[in-house]
């Protein structure tokens, strides 16, 4: 029988994948609480996962109804997607990456709901085979999405552009097609989404700011914004953190055929760019990763 993990209020319960940082000589896996604090808001319970080795992530997702996948200082390694470090003095955390690639793609053919954040939405479309540019500033009828250096987190979290929503897209039967402002720091962005994934909404430089994998059975969205930041003051972070909050409920109790808001059966029972084994992972790095946002 399948165990699962509760509160004493019955609450699902969100893996929430850890970084790797250094403290003194001793590594740590680490989270960040607005991750922990977001999870609450949509109504589950958080549970932060270390590095998990490759036969411990089913194990994992057997305990849990859905997953957040949190933003970070570091970058996704770009061996994943071919090509070399551009900027060595960027932090990296091949650890991270080295779990959180086969546990998106597991989720996500389990039907299990997952949101991704940032850092989160570029490992899953690097998961299935999508590119970044790790430098989008340096990118010709691009803006700089980087936060404004030597400010408080206020000021750097704050509006820095707004995001138009596609009609018709996931995110726009839950926050509708106005224009809102978003928060903006991030270096890496996307460069090619993967096949089976769609455009939700993008920057006004065209830029991919939240996208879904539209062959999957459960809820997914992947914003490149942080909604976590300060989201129970933030009304389209409330109905995003909710709309997630619901389909982690309707998975915990009804499991995978209600787990989405559109379920869609394949005769191969794979999703559009999901490989049937996992992606070869690069050799990771020696040098120790930073955590940030």
């Amino acid at each position: 029988m399948k165990q699962t993990l509760s509160s004493s209020a019955g609450k699902p319960v969100v893996l929430v994948p850890a970084c790797n940082k250094p403290l003194g000589e001793h590594p740590f896996h680490v989270a960040g609480r607005k991750y922990v604090d977001a999870v609450r808001l949509a109504g589950a319970l958080p549970l932060v996962v270390p590095r998990l080795e490759g036969d411990e992530i089913e194990a994992v997702l057997d305990l849990a109804h859905g997953v957040l996948l949190t933003g970070s200082a570091s970058n996704v390694h770009p061996s994943h997607f071919g090509e070399p470090v551009r900027d060595e003095t960027l932090p990296l955390d091949p650890e991270r990456d080295a779990w959180t690639l086969p546990l998106i793609r597991a989720a996500l053919a389990r039907g299990m709901p997952l949101i991704a954040i940032c850092r989160g939405a570029q490992e899953f479309n690097v998961a299935f085979g999508g590119t970044l540019h790790q430098a989008v500033q340096e990118v010709d009828g691009h803006a700089d999405h980087r936060a404004p250096a030597g400010q408080p987190a206020e000021v750097q979290y704050g509006p820095a552009h707004p995001v138009h929503v596609v009609p018709g897209s996931r995110l726009a039967h839950i926050v509708g097609t106005e224009p809102f402002d978003v928060n903006s720091v991030h270096g890496q962005g996307m460069k090619s989404l993967a096949t089976g994934l769609v455009v939700e909404a993008r920057a006004p430089d065209g830029l991919v700011e939240a996208f879904s994998h539209g062959g999957a059975a459960g809820f997914n969205l992947c914003v490149q914004w942080h909604p976590e930041w300060k989201a129970a003051e933030n009304p389209v972070s409330r109905r995003l953190f909710a709309a997630f909050g619901d389909a982690v409920q309707r998975y915990r109790d009804h499991g995978r055929e209600h787990a989405g808001e559109h379920v869609r059966e394949h005769a191969s029972g794979d999703l559009p760019g999901l490989p049937r084994e996992p992606l070869p992972h690069p050799p990771l790095a020696p040098e120790p990763a930073t955590f940030g946002a």
